[in-house]
């Protein structure tokens, strides 16, 4: 269940401004209490009321004094550094609420001229009826689109780029078995030299048991 949205205004109604001032009255010390205990600092709380004859002090009458003695020791400009009343607190409030209605009047006023440029694209609206005096910010709008296009199909051609292809693995080395070469003797001729050497190369394959026989 939601909570009821609080008008902050003065009760006029004797009973329920005195209800209102007791419940809040046990909240603000709560939040008090809490603050000190989590967060370790030094903190008090001094309320005043007409329905009360003397004031709610926490969390104890030395405890408070102890606090204010340490205000009044720090210098005017520490006291006022950070100190907020009624009236600072409500620009406070004021300035951040304008700073944050200006940001959505720019948001809005920048959807507006984005809708207005895709209309114009796809021949539902015409230049006629645009402003030329928001020819900047429409300007800064197509740009500001065009970034974005580009900024997009840049991530699709990476992501759709092919992967390089790996080196190709160097081909095995294969030992080769250099068989030797007898010199020809002064009596043979070059044709009687080749004839022995087959016949030698033969021999040495038939005794290896491969089953080749020449006959000789």
């Amino acid at each position: 269940m939601t909570r009821k949205k609080v008008t902050l205004a003065y009760i006029t109604n004797d009973s329920e401004r005195r209800t209102s001032f007791k419940k809040r009255k046990n909240g603000l010390i709560k939040k008090v209490s809490e603050l000190s205990t989590l967060c370790d600092v030094e903190a008090c709380a001094i309320i005043y009321s007409p329905f009360e004859p003397e004031p709610e002090v926490w969390p104890s009458q030395a405890g408070a004094e102890a606090v204010l003695a340490r205000f009044r020791r720090m210098s005017e400009l520490d006291k006022s550094k950070k100190m907020v009343n009624q009236e600072s607190f409500t620009r406070q409030r004021i300035k951040k609420t304008t700073d944050q209605l200006r940001r959505l009047q720019k948001e809005n006023r920048r959807r507006d001229m984005e809708s207005f440029m895709y209309q114009c694209l796809a021949g539902i609206a015409s230049l006629d009826h645009f402003d030329l005096r928001n020819s900047a910010e429409m300007g800064w709008v197509i740009d500001q689109t065009i970034r974005d296009i580009e900024s997009i199909m840049e991530k699709i051609n990476v992501q759709d780029a092919p992967l390089p292809t790996p080196p190709l693995p160097p081909p095995p080395q294969v030992e080769m078995e250099v068989e030797e070469v007898v010199p020809m003797t002064g009596g043979e001729n070059e044709e009687g030299y080749l004839l022995n050497h087959l016949v030698e190369s033969a021999n040495g394959l038939s005794g290896s048991g491969l089953g080749w026989d020449f006959g000789w």
